[in-house]
């Protein structure tokens, strides 16, 4: 299937890359369909881009990648909404807000993850409720301190 994007051209893109948003993105409560696109071969971020509107696209990554210790406990909720019976079919993904004229400054949502069915293609943000994480953790924050 083709998709017209803004940052892309024109992607050709295979189901696998799909995936339907059961509860949307805050501030994005239009947007159901969307494409995970590969930044590039070896790349720690990939790109989120909808389906709907060619110029929107999230940066996300996993949060592991950077050396962030970043745990939590799915919520029942999330789990039925997404019909997940176990570890392996999930995929946790983190938005990633990078300066244009900073990218060292860039920040990673870890209240906010974006979690998936990697079998069912459908997934949802959900919100860390009584977390200490921070919707503007710094990405490279592990790097300064060494």
């Amino acid at each position: 299937m083709k998709i017209q994007t803004t940052r892309f051209g024109e992607v050709d893109a295979e189901e696998k890359d799909f995936f339907e948003m059961v509860s949307p993105i805050l501030r994005y409560e239009n947007e159901k369909d969307f494409l995970l696109i590969e930044h590039k071969a070896n790349s720690n971020f990939k790109w989120f881009q909808s389906v709907k509107t060619p110029a929107l696209a999230f940066v996300v990554t996993m949060a592991g990648f950077f050396g962030i210790d970043y745990t939590f406990e799915l919520p029942d909720s999330s789990q039925e909404n997404l019909n997940i019976t176990s570890a392996e079919e999930v995929l946790a993904l983190n938005i990633v807000v990078i300066p244009h004229e900073n990218p060292r400054a860039s920040t990673i949502n870890l209240l906010a993850p974006l979690i998936f069915n990697l079998n069912t293609r459908k997934g949802e943000q959900v919100i860390l409720n009584g977390s200490s994480y921070r919707i503007d953790f710094p990405l490279f924050e592990k790097e300064a301190v060494c």
